[in-house]
């Protein structure tokens, strides 16, 4: 199971690479129409969405290298089970709000496709085939604070240490 997760993570991730990669060439593409005279319409548009889906599709694999942001004033002065209860807590609290993030971005999908909702530039693409990218990435992310969340109930999370306290200026 763990090798599955770890699997969804990176394909998750993998995906979001392929986003930023989507987004250089989409940002190229109208660089260089601009300097040979020419325009391709909604170049614009698609690096936003192809921006918004590497975000969002990295959420899960920055959550579980330990590279989002955490508040851990409170955290660090509570210790033995006061401190795993106030993780306990915390992992809960973010499970639940990120599966409610996964639920409504998969409804705002679901309702663009029924509606046959299209975005307002020259473009004129289907609203749902961007916003899948963000559906996809807010379940990945919901996915991934769940299974810690389990594994802190268990005992057997291990908190990754973050770079973040090397770097500072």
């Amino acid at each position: 199971m763990r090798r599955l997760l770890n699997g969804l993570y990176n394909s998750a991730a993998a995906l979001a690479a392929l986003c930023m990669v989507g987004l250089l060439i989409m940002v190229m593409l109208s660089i260089v129409s601009r300097l040979l005279g020419f325009n391709v319409r909604g170049t614009d548009a698609y690096a936003g969405y192809l921006m918004a889906g590497a975000g969002f599709l990295a959420l899960a694999h920055t959550l579980k290298m330990g590279e989002h942001i955490r508040v851990t004033l409170i955290l660090n002065s509570v210790h033995g089970r006061w401190r795993r209860a106030l993780e306990i807590w915390c992992l809960a609290l973010a499970a639940l709000l990120s599966c409610l993030l996964a639920f409504y971005s998969c409804r705002l999908a679901w309702q663009s496709l029924q509606f046959n909702d299209i975005s307002t530039g020259v473009d004129a693409t289907p609203l749902w085939l961007p916003q899948l990218t963000m559906a996809l990435g807010t379940v990945v992310f919901a996915i991934a604070f769940v299974d810690d969340f389990i594994l802190e109930l268990l005992g057997q999370r291990q908190p990754l240490r973050s770079g973040e306290l090397l770097r500072n200026e």
